[in-house]
């Protein structure tokens, strides 16, 4: 996918929050603090991560400046409620960044933190995809922990495999 217009990309992008949105509605308070393993990142490390990495990379590689993102640990945001501001304040500001954007600047390259250069409109698709892969896997951490977890589009795989199956 190519993106060529700053605002059909941000109506796009905004689309891809409300479904990750709709996983994080579904945290249980007290499990925040979950992992699966000693060491690896608990729920609340994900959910600060996706905002952290959007607003303290993305947004600011696109902005023409170096990286500024230091992790994502309970010193950004700690219990749920922070953890809920902290990232919808996060993604607040990215969009306002990207919102600065011109068409004309989504064709120009940016520099990643590796030191890379990448068109903008290649590293915001790749935030994209960041943000994707780290909603599915708060969607394996909830499965784990027995959550009902919302579909994405409406059904469920198994909704769509029985509606098949009943012709």
């Amino acid at each position: 996918m190519e993106i060529t217009s700053i605002k059909s990309f941000l109506d796009y992008y905004e689309r891809i929050r409300e479904r990750t949105n709709k996983v994080i509605s579904v945290i249980p308070p007290d499990m925040m603090e979950w992992t699966y393993r000693a060491g690896k990142f608990t729920i609340a490390d994900v959910v600060r991560h996706i905002a952290a990495i959007e607003r303290y990379m993305y947004a600011e590689n696109v902005a023409g400046r170096p990286s500024s993102y230091k992790g994502c640990g309970s010193e950004l945001a700690d219990g749920y409620e922070e953890v809920l501001l902290y990232f919808n304040e996060m993604h607040r500001q990215a969009m306002e960044i990207f919102g600065s954007l011109s068409d004309v600047d989504l064709q120009r390259k940016c520099k990643t933190p590796a030191g890379g250069e990448i068109t903008t409109w290649k590293w915001l698709r790749a935030m994209v995809e960041h943000e994707i892969h780290h909603r599915a896997q708060l969607y394996i951490y909830l499965n784990i922990l027995g959550v009902k977890t919302p579909p994405i589009f409406g059904l469920t795989a198994e909704q769509v495999q029985e509606n098949y199956l009943k012709g």
